[in-house]
């Protein structure tokens, strides 16, 4: 197989959710002398991205996508060593969680995914979290984007406090805020002054490395 060959296959099992077959084919790559960062681009990478476009088109869903993750992880594993040493991905801190009154984390797992995908730090702050963790986290952790998530229209107006509160703190210029879940709207993102709305975790993990690229220069 040539290393061509091989990094299709990585990407063929991410796809297939073949975890223990993902992490033979890495270790295969890494004794081959692939680069680690090459293997997470062409290999682990290039696999999640297929599953993450499949499921904006809802071709796959939330099961199909978990199981990808999870073989992901299982290579990433095997590359972490190897990245630390080179700067590998984007870099970046990002604090996530689902606001409070909010139990629902579907979705903030996937976005952590990709995240983690795209090379970011991610601190996962959980569900039922209040505005003001989010502001202590981003300040004390020098995060440079708050994402929140929200399941229920009910805890929607949740985002508008996390705003409230980043203003208040002094924030708003070294932060970004985004927002997604299933009840949120553009229109209503701009409305409660947040700097934006996606659709899907994989459109949110893309404007997440454009939002830590802009502030990190």
């Amino acid at each position: 197989m040539t290393q061509e060959e091989l990094l299709q296959e990585i990407s063929v099992k991410i796809q297939a959710g073949r975890a223990k077959i993902v992490k033979e084919l890495v270790q295969q790559a890494v004794d081959e002398g692939i680069p680690a960062h090459q293997i997470l681009e062409e290999g682990l990478l290039a696999g999640l991205n297929v599953i993450g476009v499949k499921f904006k088109n809802n071709e796959v869903f939330v099961p199909e996508v978990l199981i990808a993750a999870r073989a992901m992880n299982q290579g990433v594993a095997i590359l972490k060593p190897l990245l630390a040493q080179g700067d590998a991905g984007a870099s970046g801190r990002v604090c996530i969680g689902t606001v409070k009154g909010d139990l629902h984390d579907i979705g903030k797992n996937l976005v952590r995914i990709m995240l983690e995908g795209k090379g970011l730090e991610v601190i996962d702050l959980g569900v039922d979290v209040a505005p003001e963790t989010f502001i202590q986290t981003a300040r004390e952790q020098d995060c440079q984007v708050i994402m929140c998530s929200a399941l229920l229209t009910t805890t929607m107006s949740v985002m508008k406090d996390v705003v409230t509160e980043a203003e208040n703190a002094g924030l708003r210029d070294r932060v970004r805020i985004m927002v997604g879940g299933a009840p949120v709207t553009e229109n209503f993102c701009q409305q409660i002054g947040a700097d934006a709305y996606t659709p899907d975790a994989t459109s949110a993990a893309e404007k997440a490395v454009e939002f830590c690229r802009e502030l990190l220069g």
